[in-house]
């Protein structure tokens, strides 16, 4: 169905309907606390929503289960997350219909309860998200057995990163040599010194020097 399976498919349909119903419980809450008939109303249609799209996704898993490659521990946890997925559809699916019916005449009472029943969906739904991801981050659950046998072939072999030594090293083993810091250094000096004149050297011995006539004489 548009170039996915069904294991894929559950996994595209499973994280909106879990957004919305916990939004939808938020939305209650809030507008239960502030008194916002607005809050309460978008609770409401979330809710909906949110009703309908976890259909769609039990649908899905329920098609995911048989074809998808698993074992006995898999089909274990697959069974549990079945069963909260059952009783979170379930509970929600029934608050669904009751607002449906009820909403514009809700008492204070009635409507306390409603919010007490979408607590202990939201509590169910938070443990199928658990055991969801234990089926796929514990057990890869929904990936072919070829394909996970290729990836733990390659995770075998390891994986090799070249960074700035191999780099160095590469640089190193080429055709041309570099003079070292202190050769370098040694070498500046030298020029440095031949390239300084030898001032006291350039003075002729006995050298004498004259003075402008009507200067006093004076000793050296």
């Amino acid at each position: 169905m548009l170039g996915y399976d069904w294991p894929r498919l559950h996994a595209a349909l499973n994280d909106l309907p879990a957004a919305l119903l916990l939004v939808a419980v938020l939305f209650d809450l809030a507008g239960a606390a502030t008194q916002r008939p607005a809050l309460r109303t978008a609770g409401f249609w979330t809710l909906i929503a949110g009703a309908v799209g976890g259909a769609l996704a039990v649908i899905s898993g329920l098609q995911a289960e048989e074809h998808i490659d698993h074992g006995e521990a898999v089909h274990r946890i697959m069974g549990t997350h079945e069963t909260l997925a059952w009783i979170t559809l379930g509970t929600f699916g029934v608050l669904a219909l009751w607002r449906i019916v009820r909403e514009n005449r809700m008492g204070g009472t009635e409507r306390a309860f409603s919010r007490g029943l979408s607590l202990v969906g939201l509590e169910a739904l938070l443990a199928t998200a658990i055991y969801g991801g234990k089926l796929v981050f514990e057990h890869a659950a929904g990936i072919p057995t070829p394909v996970l046998e290729a990836e733990l072939h390659e995770r075998a072999e390891g994986h090799h990163h070249h960074g700035a030594q191999g780099q160095a090293d590469e640089h190193g083993a080429g055709d041309h040599d570099h003079a070292t810091p202190s050769a370098m250094a040694d070498s500046a000096t030298t020029d440095s010194a031949a390239a300084t004149p030898a001032t006291d050297s350039a003075k002729p011995a006995g050298h004498t020097h004259t003075h402008a006539p009507g200067t006093p004489p004076h000793k050296d």
